[in-house]
């Protein structure tokens, strides 16, 4: 399998600034590695379920990577009112 370039990644990841191409594309990965990182952030349990082993090597490095790009829940929330 050939290795992602620049533009595997902006398809893949449309929005990335070039610090995480850089650092996606400087992982080693594979366009399949990449499916697979983005499977798991958008759902874990299909793939629990069906026996598959937590992600790790180059697939847990880039989940690393997407899950930082991925808004902060708490962060979006609004601060709620003041009691004194």
């Amino acid at each position: 399998m050939r290795r992602l370039t620049r533009d595997d990644v902006t398809r893949a990841v449309p929005g990335a600034d070039d610090v995480t191409i850089a650092g996606i594309i400087g992982t080693g990965a594979t366009a399949d590695e990449l499916a697979e990182a983005q499977a798991w952030l958008i759902n874990d349990e299909p793939l629990m379920n069906a026996g598959k082993p937590l992600a790790s090597g180059r697939v847990g490095e880039l989940i690393d990577i997407l899950s930082a790009l991925e808004p902060d829940e708490d962060h979006d929330k609004e601060a709620g009112p003041v009691v004194i």
